[in-house]
Order: structure tokens, then C-alpha cells, then sequence
């Protein structure tokens, strides 16, 4: 092994004596030939192979000191293979300090963990093999880039235009084409200038010994223009050329190229509208005055004052007050949760009816909705991009068709002596080989596959999750708002007129609860009542001609000295179906219930069917839910799903996401909140439903416009019907190629013809994409 000088940061020595005993532990680590650890610059050089690096690490922290490591995230662009994400991981792990890269094709971008390694030596990586890269938190608006390249593809379009009517005109007998120099200065254009990417592309693919699209399209476009334009130089005016050809392709592989790039960086909106939840200022109790801070000058132990209404700002402990607090983000669950003092709320919540004091317990990257995002991201991140097959044949394709061109006119050459003619015959394969078909494959039934998802209501964010969702094996479902309706209607009612003196406490409020009621009640005559008075985290207090009546849960009732006894037995019922409670009474010590309310969040109509088209299809079905274990049965038993779980955070069903793609299952997740965005994210295919939160929808890659789960079946059955197309595309793409070119080198085929029959190949493929528009979802 190679020795290097290895410069480590250490934290933590205050004398000489630590100097000592941390040299001694490093050289004892195999590998180690040298050591020398300075008390002024606080860090260890070290003479050792690289790979001693980590037990030399453990070493260190096992002595008693701190080794600080940083970790960067770098925006990559110009990949646009597998190849390319190794060179650059390599390239990346070796730059001095790094312990680990990796890098995501993707999201275009690679996390870089290291010590004391400076952001300009991994930028300079990058730069070396040929792309570019910057740190993620200098990349500000992506707008410019977006208009320059929708601009370009634009230009490209109205340069190729000209070139194609022509052709078009000539099947009806009509002759409209360009005069020569002109073809030549739009194709010169477009080959040079919108294709110069893939020239790029290709020379960074043949450096690495690798072949890729890029090079395929730089090969065969090349070989067209430049034997249009040796045929012009020859012949003249009466050349046949071929310019059209090699401008077309260019531009339709442009429009792949800029359709991915567009759902890549559709990959940041789901970080962005998680950090939109963040308030930007809080009021804090300081000195005895109530100030309105940036959430940045805030400390730990700071007194938080959060108003009726507003989004909490912290996560903390409340010290004083009440109210209930819709923390959906967190559990999912529907109905708000009831707060008092000594309770913990998360920020990104919102605060119900009452003013609450809350002491910050954390703050910046220790927060949940921090966390959350830090969640996300990563999953983002990890997810492994698709081998397409043509990105695999390519790399074999490409040498063999120059092998094969390079044989064509040598043989023709030497059997012959005729070298223009194995010239031409050269050229023919290369103009064959050119991949218009087997670019089109792919990107025709994906425009095609996408355009009827959006026109049953089903929105593909790319062609990667188009693709992924034909292996799906399981899908997990979130219940509130996904398989249920996500809000509360009142199931029973308990005690004779209760119902309309419920109603009348609760008319004008717009908690989720006395919505219920009202909506039960609605039609009915409500008494005219007084005195109302909210009771945060309890319930409502009102006057009946100077009658005090107290609406409420248990709590509310145990303070006052409630007698339940008339409805125990209806309320053990109801709690073990997983239902919320209310309880009506007088407001007089030592005085009975008068009724009792429960409610449920219903089912949605078409949630059973949406189960059993699944499993119909021979997938597992399985539920998570933030809800409690009662209610979450109850809807498991009713949609005929056996597995489940319950109570689960936002990690802990990310958690359980990626336990169940162990073994390579491709694993389905179905939510709507964003309590569901780490999960979705974590999943193979999230799939967000349309009624749900802007997070979960960004978070995940398809969305089901609407809030009918029977989409789910839709989508996976329409993948596996567009993957189908694919398939075949390719398979008629790679035939056509092969007989196309065996008849190049036999002579049969001229660069005319062969031109022709690229073009043959390319609508057979576009034919075949567009069958697929006879697809309908099953339950239309």
C-alpha cells in the first residue's frame, strides 16, 4: 500500500501529556509509519496508506479527542450515465481529507463527508473529468438556466423546420427544397451549436473508455452531416445529402434531454415547501417585554408566546396556557390534539383557540420539521438512478458499429480496389447505426404513457418512476386522508335532545368536531344560548335560560365531578372501535351526563375497491398510520388489509419503507400529509394523493389528481403497459439496426436508403407508442 501524508484535524488537547499518549495511539495503528501531532495548529500528520484512515480515526476518539468532519453538498451537472456518477464518486474519493462521497444522478448532486477538505479541491475534481460543479448553497434560482435551455430547444426547432417540409412536400410531388449552402448553414447550426453538448458528453464517455447515448448521437449525426457535406463537395448541386437527418435527431434527443431535466429539478420543491412551514419571526418574553425576534436570534430556554390561529414557531415545552393544536404534520391524524402545560409542540403546527408560552427545547437541525427535511433529502438522495438497457447496449453498440464501418471499407477496399465505394458503403452503416430509433423508444411511449395519465387524472413527475412503478410488489397506504376522508362526521348520539343543545354550544365554531355536529344537526331548530365560553383542550361552556352546559371530552367532565355512569357501557364500545368522545352534561358539581357523542373519520367510497384492485393484481397491500392502534384495526378489518401499523412518526414509517425493500422488493407509498413526505420520498414510487398537502405531492412521483385511491391500480396498471411499449420499441429499434446495417455492408443499402430507413424505423416506433393511447383505467 502507498503511504500519503494525512492531515487530521484534532479537538480537545490541552498539554503536552495529550500529545504524547495521541502519538502513541496513532502509531499503533497498522499502516502507520510517522506521526507528529502539533498542540498549536491542533492536528496529527500522519505517514500512512490511505486505508489506514478510518482506524486511525477510531484511534484518535478512543484516546478522548474530537476529530471534526464536515459534510458538502455539491450540484453536478453535464452526467448523464452511470458511468459518469462513478468517475465522479472516484474522482471525489480521492481528494485529500474525504472519507466518503456519493453521488446521485437524479438529483444531479453528491454529499461529500471530510476532513478539513476545502469545497474548491472537490469543485477542481469535478472540473477534471469534464463537469460542472458548484456547492448547493450558492445555487439560488434555476430560472435563468430553465429559459436559456427552453430558448435553445426553440432556436433548434425553427432551424430544423425548413430542412423537414421539404421532404414532407416531396411525397405529394412537390419540390420545395433548399437551395444547398442553405440546408448546410442550418444544419452546421444545429450540429454545432445545440448539439454541442453531446460532443461534450461523448468525449467525456470515450476518455472514461465507456459509450453512452451522447456518443451514439455525436457518431451517427456526424457521419451524416459529414458526408453531406463531402457529397456537396463532390457533386455539387446535383449531391444527394442528408442534413435533415442528422438535424432532426439532434433536436429530438434535445427534447428528451430537456423534458428530464425538468422533472429532475422539479426533485427541490418538496424541500421548499417543507422549509415554507418554518415561521420567519417569533414573539419571545424577554425582560419583562414581548419581542418579535428572527427565528435565528432565538436560544435555547427562551419564553415563545404563540397567539390563537398562528403557526407554532419552535419546538418546545408549554409553561402556560391551553388549546388544542392541529399537528397533522407529525401523526397525521385529523382531529387537533389537546395541549396543556407541561405538554411538547412541534413547530410547523398550528396553534388552535388559546394563547399558549412556550420554552424552546430545540432549535435549527434538532427540530422534528428540520429533521423531517433532513429525512427527505436523504431519501431523495439514496435513491439508485435506472440502468436504461439502451445506456447498457450502448456501451457495446458503439465500438462494434465502428469495427464494423472500419471492416466495411477495408473489405470493400481491398476485395474490390473500389475505396469510394467502401467508403460509401462505410458511411451507410454509421448513417443506419444512427440512433434516431433508439432514441425515440424510450422518450415516445413515455410522452405518450404520461399524456393519458394526465388525462385519467394521474400526474408522472418522470420517466424513472413511469418505469420503477411496473415492479411494484407491495403498497403501503396512509389511512387519514388517504383511505379515509380526513375529517370527523358524528356516528352516534347518546341521550335524548343532547344532539340540538350540542349544536347550539358549538354554533360559530370551526373546530373540526362542532362541525360534526352542526352537519348532524343541520334542519334542526337550535335553542338560542348565552355566556359562551371556550375552554382550550377541554371543550366549550354555555347558558340555556341561566342553566350552565358543559360540552367536553373526559377531562372536562372528571374536573367538574361528572357522573358518565349512564353511558359507560356505550362509550367502551365505541372507544373500541377507535372513535372520538364528547360528553354533554350540566355545568353543577355531582350532576349526570346528559349525552354522549361519537365521532369517526369515514372511509372514502371507493377505498375497498381501491384495496382489492391491488391485491386483484397479486400486490400486498399494508397500512401505516400515525393514528391510535383502535381506529387504525377498525379501517384495516373493514377494507380486508391484514397487515398493519400504528402510531407511527414520519421516521418510523420511512423506517418501515425501507425495511420492506430489503431483498430488492419494489415497495409502492400512498399518502397525503406531510407527515407522509420521508416515506414517500424513502419509497421506490411515492404516489401522493391530489387532496393532500403541496409536500407530499412534490415529495413523491406521481400524484392522483382527486382524492380516489382506486388511481393507485391505475398508474401501476398503466406502467406496466407503457414499460411494454418500451420494450417492444427498443426491440424493433435495435432490429431494424442490425438488419439495417448487415445490408450497409453488403453493399445493398445507399446512404440515401439508409437514411430512408432510419426513418422507416423511427415511425414504427412512434406507431407503436401511439397504440398505447387505447389504454383506459379499469374503473372507467
Amino acid at each position: 500500500m502507498k503511504n500519503e501524508t494525512l492531515m487530521i484535524p484534532v479537538r480537545g488537547m490541552s498539554c503536552a501529556s495529550c500529545v504524547a499518549r495521541l502519538e502513541k495511539a496513532i502509531a499503533a495503528v497498522d499502516g502507520v509509519e510517522a506521526v507528529a501531532v502539533s498542540l498549536a495548529a491542533e492536528q496529527a500528520q500522519v505517514e500512512a496508506a490511505a486505508q489506514s484512515l478510518p482506524a486511525i480515526l477510531v484511534a484518535i476518539r478512543k484516546t478522548g479527542f474530537e476529530v471534526p468532519e464536515h459534510e458538502f453538498e455539491l450540484k453536478i451537472s453535464g452526467m448523464s450515465c452511470a458511468s459518469c456518477v462513478a468517475r465522479v464518486e472516484k474522482a471525489l474519493n480521492r481528494v485529500p481529507g474525504v472519507l466518503e462521497a456519493s453521488v446521485s444522478l437524479p438529483a444531479e448532486s453528491a454529499r461529500v463527508r471530510a476532513l478539513g477538505a476545502e469545497p474548491e479541491a472537490l469543485i477542481a475534481a469535478v472540473g477534471t473529468l469534464g463537469f460542472s460543479a458548484s456547492l448547493a448553497s450558492e445555487q439560488t434560482d434555476e430560472t435563468d438556466t430553465t429559459q436559456r435551455e427552453t430558448q435553445e430547444l426553440a432556436a433548434g426547432i425553427a432551424l430544423v423546420l425548413p430542412l423537414v417540409l421539404p421532404m414532407l412536400a416531396s411525397l405529394s410531388g412537390r419540390d420545395l427544397m433548399l437551395a444547398h449552402w442553405l440546408q448546410a448553414l442550418l444544419a452546421t447550426l444545429v450540429q454545432f451549436a445545440l448539439g454541442a453538448r453531446f460532443y461534450r458528453s461523448a468525449w467525456n464517455a470515450l476518455r472514461a473508455g465507456a459509450g453512452n447515448m451522447d456518443l451514439l448521437v455525436a457518431l451517427g449525426t456526424s457521419a451524416a452531416y459529414g458526408f453531406s457535406l463531402w457529397q456537396w463537395w463532390l457533386h455539387g448541386e446535383h449531391a444527394q445529402l442528408y442534413f435533415e437527418a442528422s438535424a432532426v435527431v439532434i433536436v429530438l434527443v434535445r427534447l428528451g434531454k430537456w423534458l428530464e431535466a425538468r422533472a429532475r429539478r422539479q426533485t427541490l420543491s418538496a424541500i421548499r415547501a417543507l422549509q415554507a412551514l418554518r415561521p420567519d419571526f417569533a414573539r419571545v418574553e424577554r425582560e419583562g417585554r414581548v419581542l418579535e425576534l428572527p427565528i435565528a436570534e432565538l436560544r435555547l430556554g427562551d419564553r415563545v408566546v404563540i397567539l390563537p390561529g398562528e403557526r407554532i414557531a419552535v419546538d418546545g415545552r408549554i409553561l402556560d396556557g391551553e388549546s388544542s393544536v392541529d399537528e397533522a404534520l407529525i401523526s397525521g391524524e385529523s382531529l387537533p390534539v389537546e395541549k396543556r402545560v407541561g405538554d411538547t409542540v412541534t413547530g410547523g403546527a398550528i396553534n388552535g383557540e388559546g394563547r399558549l408560552v412556550v420554552e424552546v427545547l430545540a432549535l435549527g437541525a434538532e427540530t422534528v420539521l428540520a429533521r423531517i427535511i433532513s429525512l427527505v433529502e436523504h431519501a431523495q438522495a439514496a435513491k439508485a438512478p435506472i440502468q436504461h438497457l439502451v445506456d447498457k447496449v450502448a456501451a457495446i453498440f458503439v465500438p462494434v458499429v465502428l469495427i464494423l464501418a472500419l471492416l466495411t471499407w477495408l473489405g470493400w477496399g481491398l476485395a474490390t480496389g473500389n475505396w469510394e465505394a467502401g467508403l460509401i458503403n462505410a458511411v451507410s452503416v454509421l448513417v443506419i447505426a444512427c440512433p434516431c430509433a433508439l432514441g425515440l423508444a424510450t422518450p415516445a411511449a413515455i410522452i405518450v404513457g404520461t399524456g393519458l395519465g394526465a388525462r385519467y387524472a394521474i400526474l408522472i413527475k418522470d420517466a424513472e418512476a413511469l418505469e420503477r412503478a411496473h415492479r411494484i410488489r407491495v403498497v403501503v397506504f396512509d389511512k387519514t386522508g388517504t383511505l379515509t376522508e380526513g375529517h370527523p362526521r358524528l356516528v352516534a348520539s347518546h341521550g335524548e335532545g343532547a344532539l340540538v343543545l350540542a349544536a347550539a354550544i358549538q354554533r360559530g365554531s370551526s373546530h373540526p368536531l362542532a362541525r360534526a355536529l352542526l352537519e348532524a344537526a343541520e334542519g334542526l331548530a337550535l335553542p338560542e344560548l348565552s355566556a359562551y365560553q371556550s375552554l382550550p383542550g377541554r371543550g366549550m361552556k354555555a347558558e340555556m335560560d341561566g342553566k350552565p352546559l358543559l360540552l367536553g371530552n373526559a377531562r372536562l367532565m372528571e374536573e367538574w365531578g361528572i357522573g358518565c355512569e349512564a353511558f359507560a357501557e356505550a362509550a367502551r364500545a365505541h372507544q373500541s372501535e377507535g372513535r372520538t368522545l364528547a360528553w354533554l352534561a350540566e355545568a353543577r358539581a355531582g350532576s349526570a351526563a346528559l349525552g354522549l357523542f361519537a365521532f369517526e373519520d369515514s372511509l372514502r367510497a371507493q377505498a375497498a375497491s381501491a384495496v382489492s384492485a391491488l391485491q386483484e393484481q397479486g400486490i400486498r397491500v399494508i397500512l401505516f398510520s400515525g393514528d391510535h392502534p383502535g381506529a387504525v384495526a377498525r379501517v384495516a378489518e373493514r377494507l380486508g388489509i391484514t397487515e398493519f401499523r400504528s402510531a407511527l412518526l414520519p421516521a418510523e414509517k420511512a423506517e418501515g419503507i425501507a425495511k420492506l425493500r430489503e431483498g430488492g422488493v419494489c415497495v409502492a407509498m400512498v399518502g397525503d400529509g406531510i407527515n407522509d413526505a420521508p416515506a414517500l420520498a424513502a419509497a421506490d414510487v411515492g404516489i401522493a394523493i391530489g387532496g393532500g398537502t403541496d409536500v407530499a405531492m412534490h415529495a413523491a412521483a406521481i400524484t392522483l389528481l382527486g382524492n380516489d385511491p382506486r388511481r393507485v391500480a391505475s398508474a401501476i396498471s398503466l406502467s406496466r403497459r407503457t414499460v411494454a411499449k418500451i420494450r417492444q420499441n427498443l426491440f424493433w429499434a435495435f432490429l431494424f439496426n442490425v438488419i439495417g446495417i448487415a445490408l450497409a455492408a453488403a453493399g445493398a443499402l445507399s446512404p440515401m436508403i439508409a437514411g430512408a430507413a432510419m426513418a422507416a424505423s423511427s415511425v414504427s416506433v412512434v406507431t407503436n407508442a401511439l397504440m398505447l393511447r387505447r389504454w383506459k383505467p379499469k374503473e372507467k
